[in-house]
């Protein structure tokens, strides 16, 4: 477990985005139609509700993100079908499976619940990573350290601040929900992220049984 940040960065300060009309493709499991997942992010948020520098991830578009696919410049509308179709193909064999959200994370550029227990997700990712490399031939990127966390972000910080603030309003868990995961979805996501322009492409679904 990562210690606590003292210090909340703007998150956007040095990152590259994409401008007006560019995308970029991300393979993610969307959680804005599970009622669950977004009792759980009304309740983080409206405890935040009062603290400034804060970014929150439209109820909409809560998401796990298992990879970034790469710009869509690059891969074509073919190479997005075709991706799915080889994810298809490998989550056919993955079971639909229940995961846990409770668990706060603290990142010095977001806040975010810890999805629970990973395996399924690490699976999930590892499918959508080989679909990406067989059509484009390239990985893609992973966002952050080498070992995954899966995690979907409430917030993210726009500002520096202390941490502490945030922490003490927040607490470490939130009451327990569980949450059926079954779908990943390639998403095209249009100019700067905080614009929330998202396109989703197509979808493949876990299709094991137990």
């Amino acid at each position: 477990m990562s210690p606590l940040p003292a210090h909340m960065a703007d998150r956007w300060r040095n990152r590259a985005e994409p401008g007006p009309g560019q995308g970029t493709l991300y393979w993610h499991i969307l959680m804005g139609d599970h009622p669950e997942a977004q009792e759980l992010v009304q309740t983080a948020q409206d405890r935040l509700a009062n603290l400034s520098g804060l970014h929150m991830t439209p109820a909409e578009w809560l998401h796990i993100t298992a990879h970034v696919a790469g710009p869509t410049h690059e891969i074509s509308d073919t190479q997005q079908q075709d991706m799915r179709a080889i994810a298809q193909g490998l989550l056919t064999k993955i079971t639909p499976t229940n995961v846990t959200l409770g668990r706060i994370l603290y990142h010095p550029e977001a806040i975010a619940v810890a999805v629970q227990p990973a395996d399924l997700l690490v699976r999930i990712r590892e499918a959508v990573q080989e679909a990406t490399l067989k059509v484009t031939g390239s990985e893609g990127r992973t966002e952050g350290p080498d070992t995954w966390t899966p995690h979907m972000t409430i917030a993210y910080s726009e500002t520096d601040q202390p941490a502490g603030p945030l922490i003490t309003a927040l607490g470490r868990e939130l009451p327990t929900r569980h949450v059926t995961i079954d779908t990943v979805t390639l998403v095209d996501q249009r100019g700067a992220e905080r614009l929330w322009d998202w396109h989703p492409v197509g979808q493949a679904r876990l299709r094991g049984h137990h």
